[in-house]
């Protein structure tokens, strides 16, 4: 192996450490995965809770609709 190969193998090497090194630690990365299930879990519920109240709107609209019907027929409105 010449020196130049040697040089640039322990280059890598002292590359790869440093990445390695800015790498969280178990707990870190614990920490981290439990705020984002956090996150999700709470976007979960405001998705859901919009998606409910999408539901009655479409239904408030439905009846409301129906009123309007109503009494456009009463009234003789076409």
């Amino acid at each position: 192996m010449t020196m130049e190969t040697e040089d640039k193998i322990i280059e890598k090497l002292l590359e790869m450490s440093e990445k390695i090194d800015k790498l969280p630690s178990k707990e870190e990365f614990d920490s981290l995965k439990e705020t984002v299930v956090t996150r999700f879990d709470q976007q979960g519920q405001i998705l859901e809770r919009l998606d409910q109240e999408r539901l009655f709107t479409l239904e408030r609209i439905k009846r409301i609709e129906a009123d309007v019907q109503t009494l456009k027929t009463a009234l003789q409105i076409v």
